[in-house]
């Protein structure tokens, strides 16, 4: 399966590049994209596996490695886009692996056609990028290179179809038919209803407000019910001197107990990111997170503690722009938490950790 995916992909970027050269003469209708995040991360935890707990992205310790390298091939017109975007590193191995072997390298794998002549209203089908929280995969795009608890316990990707209709110049809503909380292949037999509504009210300042209802039963979580999330996110001047984002979520999780009745299990987070630029190629940036999941329904304890999980982290990162594509930092994150939920060096229960990454990026 492998090799047939590697021929797809050669196959794919020859027939771009030549159909490329022929569009240039009226107008172009093939991209060709690449990202490449090459990381060292050293956790004082110092895990015997390498795997370092609560994380899927930059989750590798004492390793150069990648977290994540994808190649995009985009087809667009006037009326029509199609995007693949496979995917490779220790971001894909560990975020896709409740996928089948063949759906596991998929970062995007979309199609999407217009529905209105004068209005810029989509109808996207396939592997999309999910609309929460502030934060992706993709580091470069934001203003630490770790992610915080925010991302990483929400979906990255989802399977389904989006209907994007312009309200205004301004106000843009995306309704979202999706299999369900981050799955390619469906794990039951209901479908999943997300919202998202994006508002603009300056060049430098975007809001938006997030909502996902949907059935979790599955055979790994037998008792969950419906989930109702929501989520709400600002970005501020992304690309100036001064940044700054922030996002606060809450999740509810219908579910059974031993009685069989239906009771509530809630989780939530909060987060603030900074960012100043001295100059071109040097800026600093900071984070501050808490994160609170009392009754374990997205992170169990790795000490199998039954109180559920709480931390908070403090995050301080210094970063080099190389050139405008070329990305180089150097980042330092203390964890705390109300409960022993991290391990020391000696592989006891601890309620601190210590996290120090540096990462090369480029975009191209």
């Amino acid at each position: 399966m492998k090799k047939i995916f590697l021929n797809f992909i050669l196959l794919f970027a020859t027939y771009s590049v030549f159909a490329q050269t022929d569009s240039t003469k009226s107008s172009k209708k093939f991209f060709i994209e690449g990202y490449l995040d090459t990381y060292y991360a050293y956790d004082f935890s110092n895990p015997v596996s390498r795997d370092r707990p609560y994380f899927v992205s930059s989750a590798r310790h004492n390793e150069l490695t990648i977290n994540l390298m994808y190649v995009s091939f985009r087809y667009e017109t006037s009326r029509f886009r199609a995007k693949l975007a496979p995917g490779f590193g220790t971001y894909i191995n560990a975020n896709y692996a409740a996928e089948p072997q063949s759906l596991k390298n998929i970062v995007e794998a979309n199609v999407g056609i217009k529905l209105s002549k004068n209005k810029e209203i989509w109808l996207d089908a396939g592997v999309l990028g999910s609309p929460f929280t502030n934060e992706n995969a993709m580091s470069m795009q934001h203003l630490c290179y770790t992610r915080s608890y925010a991302p990483e316990y929400v979906p990255y990707y989802v399977s389904g179809a989006r209907l994007t209709l312009p309200l205004s110049s301004k106000l843009t809503w995306y309704l979202w038919i999706i299999n369900g909380w981050q799955q390619i292949q469906d794990v039951n037999s209901q479908k999943s209803f997300t919202s998202q509504l994006e508002y603009r009210p300056t060049e430098k300042l975007l809001f938006n407000w997030n909502v996902y209802v949907g059935d979790e039963r599955s055979a790994v979580s037998p008792n969950f019910r419906t989930r109702y999330f929501f989520d709400l996110y600002m970005v501020y001047n992304q690309n100036g001197k001064f940044s700054a984002t922030a996002c606060a979520y809450i999740g509810n999780q219908k579910s059974l107990n031993n009685k069989n009745e239906e009771q509530d299990l809630i989780w939530s987070q909060a987060n603030v990111s900074v960012r100043y630029r001295f100059n071109e190629s040097w800026s600093v940036s900071s984070r501050l997170e808490y994160f609170d999941d009392p009754k374990s329904v997205q992170m169990t304890s790795i000490n199998n503690s039954a109180d559920g999980f709480q931390a908070s982290s403090f995050t301080l990162g210094l970063n080099y722009a190389i050139e405008s594509n070329i990305l180089l930092r150097f980042e330092g994150r203390s964890f705390s938490s109300s409960k022993n939920v991290y391990k020391n060096e000696n592989g006891d229960p601890s309620s601190t950790n210590q996290l120090l990454t540096t990462s090369l990026a480029v975009t191209f």
